[in-house]
Order: structure tokens, then sequence, then C-alpha cells
């Protein structure tokens, strides 16, 4: 079995590039190639079952090169993020959408009639109250650039598999954290500075009011809902291919109990959360949902994320304690 990830040198795709190299297998198959396509590589893996262009999706010769006559399995994770794409609207058209329909009409190209996995956003939501669950029932008005480029190649998704060129599925994703390394552009950034940092000892400047909820999911959970909606039977799935994932309701608050109650236990001195309140930032969060239900998703296979305690424990014990 053959394996694209793009997006292969962030944060997601290097952890299941990992985790598929370690189970060996995608539904029972053996995974005999990984190609990881990205912008670059910090720590590439050494796996000889690993191949990795360095390349931009928007390009499509690259990402058709990346792909080859025949691909069986894609995760599509590459994206610029959301503040990014407020700030530079024609960028974000040409890496999110143009790059999408890249790596469909790749896709398409092959004989294989290749799995998609998309990697979308809850910012995919917005227009109305946020205040109520979104489901994948929920119409879709996202408010900023970021989320109308999801959207977007959500549709896609769901047309070239109508068409038979795919077989598509979108996992819809809440905000994944606790994220290592530096804070992004992104406008959810915060959810996973408000543990990163303070664990870290170092102060997070929380640019959001402090009883301010999102839906938040562990990345570990992520990755099994990557790898449960690839598996997924294609008999089992509608004509609605994309899935929100389950999600804790969040704040910054219960987010400070809960890394203190960590702190505690681990023996980990930490640094504070300080009010750096930003009315860009929290304006773009205020068009993203509070809660999502994903239920549908857990119907397939997803699974549900552990509790929030044991989301910080699992980051403690994979970048901190280890």
């Amino acid at each position: 079995m053959k394996i694209l990830v793009t997006g292969g040198g962030g944060f997601l795709g290097s952890q299941l590039a990992q985790r598929l190299l370690a189970h060996g297998a995608l539904g029972g198959q053996t995974v005999s190639e990984i190609v990881l396509l990205d912008t670059g590589f910090r720590a590439p893996p050494t796996d000889s079952r690993v191949r990795h262009v360095a390349g931009d999706i928007a390009d499509h010769a690259t990402v058709a090169t990346a792909m080859g006559p025949r691909c069986d399995v894609i995760f599509h994770l590459a994206s610029m993020v959301s503040s990014e794409c407020e700030a530079r609207f024609d960028d974000a058209l040409r890496v999110n959408v143009d790059g999408g329909r890249n790596i469909l009409e790749s896709a398409r190209a092959t004989a294989s009639r290749p799995r998609v996995v998309f990697a979308s956003s809850v910012a995919c939501y917005g227009g109305m109250d946020m205040t109520q669950t979104m489901s994948d029932a929920t119409k879709q008005l996202p408010q900023t650039t970021y989320g109308m480029t999801k959207a977007i190649v959500e549709l896609m998704v769901n047309d070239y598999t109508r068409k038979g060129w795919i077989d598509g599925r979108t996992v819809r994703l809440p905000t994944v954290i606790v994220r290592p390394g530096k804070p992004n552009a992104a406008a959810s950034s915060w959810a996973s500075g408000m543990f990163r940092e303070p664990l870290s000892g170092e102060p997070c400047l929380l640019p959001v009011r402090r009883d301010q909820p999102h839906p938040m999911t562990g990345y570990r959970t992520v990755i099994d809902s990557f790898i449960a909606l690839a598996e997924a039977d294609e008999a089992r799935l509608g004509k609605d291919r994309a899935y929100v994932l389950p999600a804790h309701r969040v704040t910054p608050r219960l987010a400070e109990e809960v890394t203190r109650e960590v702190a505690a236990e681990r023996g980990i001195r930490l640094g504070p959360i300080v009010d750096a309140f930003d009315p860009r930032i929290q304006h773009i969060v205020d068009n993203w949902p509070q809660q999502v239900d994903g239920d549908r998703a857990v119907a397939i296979g997803a699974p549900r994320p552990p509790t929030l305690k044991v989301i910080v424990e699992q980051y403690v014990d994979d970048f901190i304690q280890r």
C-alpha cells in the first residue's frame, strides 16, 4: 500500500506517519511506502519506507510527481492557517483551494481510485448563534477566509466521490491540543498555548476572554480518527462524506484548573496565563462553534476523546517528561 501525506512535515502529519510506520498496516494492508509532501522537514523519519518530497501543493506538477501513477490512500493535511488566510486572501485561495484541487485532480488521474482523507475544520461553521451545538447537519456559513476554503474543498471531496474518481472522507477537526513548539499564526494558537507555555514554565499571553468556550480534542485522538475514517467501510458512508469529530467544550478558565491539577501531580512549576486581549482574535473566535456533536463520526468508528486531564497528561508524557 502506498500512502501520501500532505503537510507531512507538520505536527499532525509527522505524528500520523509515525503511527502508520509503527502499525505497519492500514485497513489490513501492509504499508510499503509513505510519501511525505511538505515545503520543508525539520526532523524527517529515517525509515526506508518513507520518501520525502519538498514542494508546494499549489504546484500541480509537484503534487502529481509525489502521488505518481498509483496511490492507495491520501491524507490531505496541508493548509494555510486561519490568521494567515485572513491577512493573505489570494494566497489562501492558491494554497487551500487550488492546492486541494491539485490533490483531487492528481488522485483522479491515477488508476487506483484512491481513498482521500481531507482534514477540514469547524471553522466552516458560522453566521448564526454560535452557542448552538454544531453537527454534520448544521448549515455551513463560514465567517473567515480559512473556513470558506475548507468548506469549498469539503464540497469538492463529495463531488469527486460522487463522480467515482475518489473514495473521499472529510475529517472536520475541532481545535487540536496540545501542539508542541512555539505559537503559530492560527487564531486558535492560544488553545494549545494556555497549556503548553505554563507547563514549560513560561507565560501564556491569552488573547481571548477566560470564559470563551471552544471545542477541543487531543492530538492522539485526531490521529486515531484519521486512521478510523481511512479504514471505515465505504458501504457505511452516505453521500455526505464530511464528519465533525467529537470534542470537549473548554474555556481558558477550565484549562487553567486542569493544568494546575496535572502540574501538582507531576511536580511541574507552572508559568502564568496573562490576559492580553486581542479584539481581532476574539472576533475570529466569536464566529467559531463553542461545541459540536460528533456522534455521526463515532458511529463509523472515530473515537471519543479522553478527559481533558488525560489529554494534558498525554502531552506531558510525550513532550515534557520523556
